[in-house]
């Protein structure tokens, strides 16, 4: 069975909350969520599989991860919610944490996908006009006892090279395309893609926002269920997949060894700074720092909302512009010198 998705997590999650707080069992829970008419075959054989872990004797965290499809994460703060009792607080607040990293990969998704798109168009539209628009013409010029030249005479050998490599560029085509599969579907590739990205300051600042987003969502969750920032840090730290930021989280849990307050590791590190530091601070002096580490969450993704909105309602422009000004660069390269010879007869 596939690992389950973030989208599936909340779901699960906020089912379980909604069980557990009602007072019932998690294994009738799970009978109730295997008797649902929507759910799926596999959906299902999961909570029969969980249930029949659990009707042996088992805890519910072992059943989670027994079964192979749950992250580590949330595996370990099952256990924690489930040793101190507080598991329905737990469930709710992962559901909140998978809905918010779900936004955040449709976020990454839509950054990267919408250029991509773009790019294609532009390459689909030049290819048409060098591979069968630019024969056209160059027939009329022969007919009119002429040929092309200049700029519209490379852009036609260079049409003349596509066709005659085809094959080549079909497979450098397909190569990229398996490059482009392999660093979206795997997890060494995907590491890879964003560490070439985080080379532009723009996914730079991007990435950076996305690791706030998921250590202080993190971190709220952790201190919610009532653990100290250290144990919450050893927690986060395994969702974090930015090496840069990991290091960050690594000095501020040295810092907090050190003796030093939670607001200030944070501020030391590089975590925090600015407002949410100083929001922290006030967070951390009266006793609320999981409310606060939530707010800053949430800003951190309406900060990654706005810059990519932002990125596309930049790029977008110059895109269009970009492919008329190829297009018209073309047809202006084969027209002026195509209306000379006209006039001159």
């Amino acid at each position: 069975m596939k690992a389950l998705d973030n989208t599936e997590l909340s779901y699960f999650c906020g089912q379980m909350s909604m069980i557990i707080r009602a007072g019932i069992s998690t294994i009738e829970g799970l009978y109730m969520m295997g008797d649902d008419p929507e759910a799926t075959e596999e959906e299902k054989d999961l909570y029969k599989d969980i249930k029949t872990r659990l009707e042996e004797g088992g805890y519910f965290y072992n059943a989670l991860e027994s079964t192979g499809v749950f992250p580590a994460y949330m595996v370990n703060m099952s256990r924690i919610g489930e040793e101190t009792g507080t598991l329905d607080n737990v469930m709710e607040a992962l559901r909140k944490h998978y809905a918010r990293e779900e936004d955040i990969r449709q976020s990454i998704k839509q950054a990267v996908t919408y250029p991509i798109v773009m790019a294609v168009m532009i390459l689909i539209v030049i290819l048409v006009l060098l591979l069968q628009v630019m024969p056209v013409f160059r027939q009329v010029f022969r007919q009119l006892g002429s040929e092309m030249t200049g700029f519209a005479g490379i852009l036609f050998d260079a049409g003349d090279l596509i066709r005659k490599y085809s094959i080549a560029f079909v497979i450098v085509f397909v190569l990229l395309l398996l490059f482009a599969f392999i660093c979206v579907k795997t997890e060494g590739g995907r590491k890879t893609g964003a560490a070439f990205l985080s080379r532009f300051s723009f996914f730079k600042r991007l990435r950076n926002d996305i690791s706030t987003s998921r250590f202080t969502g993190g971190m709220a969750l952790a201190l919610k269920s009532g653990f100290s920032p250290e144990f919450g840090i050893d927690m986060v730290s395994e969702i974090i997949e930015d090496k840069d930021y990991s290091k960050k989280v690594e000095e501020c849990k040295r810092i907090l060894t050190d003796g030093a307050s939670f607001d200030d590791a944070l501020k030391r590190s590089g975590i925090l700074s600015g407002l949410p530091a100083r929001m922290m601070t006030i967070g951390n002096r009266t006793g609320s720092a999981d409310t606060v580490m939530e707010q800053i969450s949430d800003m951190s993704q309406k900060k990654i909302d706005t810059s990519i909105s932002s990125a596309l309602g930049t790029i977008e422009p110059v895109l269009v512009v970009l492919l008329s000004l190829i297009i018209g660069a073309i047809l202006i390269s084969v027209l002026f010198p195509l209306l000379s010879i006209v006039y001159s007869l």
